[in-house]
């Protein structure tokens, strides 16, 4: 996997470090990953895409072999607000002031956050299979929780869900990727390696309990702050979602994030579950190339 690709720790500051691959000599395309995964994900698409853009696939602060940082007072230090600062410092530490963004799943969330708080660095945006953050709160139903049980349980107070993860780690793990996939074999096994060492790695459980309970704390705040002042996002924008996953069958994909979007939106989804850039690489890599060479 990432055949060519530069492997580097980036100092972001505040004892932070960013691990990222990247290649390429064209516009820089930075991948963002989501839960419980790393930068691995993009593996199936990276290498293409190096051929048009300057590809860069980094692990989120808490994930993969980036820092995980104390939580800080209501989690502020797992926000998706200081995650997108990562990123934001990550990219000009590699000579981009201004970039094309894609987000998966977590990286999504950051990608948003990144989006509203420096429209001035994204000159595209592209989320893969979620809807906004609050709105899916405000709207979760005995289905939703159900498939999404996990928003509910690793914000419970620390250690609870650290112990209950902790002891079957990688059984935690595979359950759920092999539950969010609906496409047989598409999480390769070196790539399912990848995962379990990372998510297995001291700290790892904690860092991602954090990310998600600052997603029901911090981030909802920073939210609300954004919806009194009709912050939206202005870039263009593409959404991909999987039509056999929970946020194709529990929301109108698109109706949520025009509200949230003052710019040009697009999207579609693809025939999938969750893990879209693995489950239907060929797609989603012909999504990227129209939208971010426009």
């Amino acid at each position: 996997m990432f055949d060519g690709f530069k492997s580097e720790l980036i100092d972001v500051g505040d004892d932070v470090k960013i691990f990222a691959r990247s290649k390429g000599s064209g516009p820089p395309l930075l991948l963002l990953h989501g839960y419980p995964q790393t930068h691995v994900c993009w593996h199936k698409i990276a290498e293409p895409l190096a051929d048009r853009f300057t590809v860069v696939a980094t692990d989120l602060r808490g994930y993969g072999a980036s820092s995980r940082p104390v939580e800080g007072p209501n989690h502020l230090n797992y926000s998706k607000r200081a995650m997108a600062v990562d990123q934001v410092r990550a990219m000009s530490a590699l000579g981009f002031e201004r970039f094309y963004l894609a987000g998966h799943d977590r990286g999504g969330r950051v990608a948003h956050r990144l989006a509203l708080d420096h429209p001035e660095r994204v000159l595209r945006l592209a989320v893969l299979d979620i809807a906004p953050t609050a709105t899916m709160y405000a709207n979760s139903n005995r289905d939703f929780a159900e498939a999404y049980y996990h928003w509910f349980f690793l914000i419970q107070p620390f250690d609870l869900p650290e112990r209950l993860i902790g002891a079957e780690a990688e059984f935690y793990l595979r359950r759920t990727l092999s539950s969010w996939c609906k496409t047989d074999g598409a999480i390769t096994d070196e790539a399912m390696a990848a995962y379990v060492a990372a998510f297995t790695a001291p700290g790892a459980v904690h860092a991602a309990c954090e990310d998600y309970r600052a997603a029901a704390t911090i981030d909802l705040e920073h939210d609300r702050s954004d919806d009194l002042a009709s912050h939206r996002i202005m870039a263009p924008m593409l959404v991909l979602w999987g039509s056999r996953g929970t946020v194709g069958r529990q929301f109108d994909v698109l109706a949520c994030w025009r509200e949230k979007t003052r710019g040009l939106l697009q999207g579609e989804a693809l025939d999938c579950g969750h893990f879209v850039p693995e489950e239907a690489p060929q797609a989603t890599l012909a999504a990227f190339l129209q939208f971010f060479a426009d």
